[in-house]
């Protein structure tokens, strides 16, 4: 019975996704995930402290 019921849960599921993506303006989800991490990347540079150690630095092994 639960084999049949998360097979029907699945289906629907699917066919609704694919309705409402063929039928309304749905945004690119990967596009928006990308735009994010740049944004945050270039943050994170902008604002990083300074490094004062000596040993801080990967490169100066």
């Amino acid at each position: 019975m639960g084999l049949i019921r998360s097979t029907f849960s699945f289906s629907m599921g699917t066919l609704f996704g694919v309705y409402i993506a063929q039928n309304y303006s749905v945004p690119n989800i990967q596009g928006l995930i990308k735009t994010g991490l740049v944004i945050a990347r270039h943050l994170e540079e902008q604002y990083r402290k300074p490094s004062n150690r000596k040993g801080d630095d990967d490169s100066s092994s």
